[in-house]
């Protein structure tokens, strides 16, 4: 878990990535972060079901709507960056394996070991307690 080349894997294959929890409002770190990662050539997906947009994208209020949408338009989601605290983790961990995405990151502070421990088995590579921010900066 949170080896180097599996963070340059997830940073250089990924296209899309959903951001979890993300919000409009500019003093959350998920609204830096999100803005961040679009402005460094990435398709930003906001997930949030109360906001109904975020950076004049179209917010979806769960994965399931945001995998269907982009799925719609020919692509995928490679990656899902939490932005929710712990107790919020394993349902979200359930709905990647059950979409078949490919990456998990979450954020700073967010941390759900038995979750992780069955995302892995289930072949999702994952990364806990880390800035996906802080690492794509330090990488490129």
């Amino acid at each position: 878990m949170n080896e180097p080349s599996v963070i340059e894997e997830m940073l250089r294959k990924s296209k899309t990535i959903a951001v979890v929890g993300m919000s409009d409002k500019d003093s959350r770190a998920s609204y830096h972060i999100g803005k961040y990662l679009a402005a460094h050539g990435y398709r930003v997906v906001p997930v949030n079901p109360t906001l109904q947009s975020v950076l004049g994208s179209t917010c979806y209020p769960d994965l399931e709507s945001a995998q269907t949408a982009v799925r719609a338009e020919g692509g995928e989601i490679d990656l899902v960056d939490v932005f929710r605290s712990p107790e919020f983790v394993p349902p979200i961990l359930d709905d990647v394996m059950r979409l078949g995405i490919k990456y998990v990151w979450l954020q700073d502070g967010v941390t759900a070991h038995e979750a992780v421990r069955k995302a892995e088995a289930a072949g999702v590579k994952c990364v806990q307690n880390d800035c996906i921010y802080r690492r794509h900066a330090e990488m490129f």
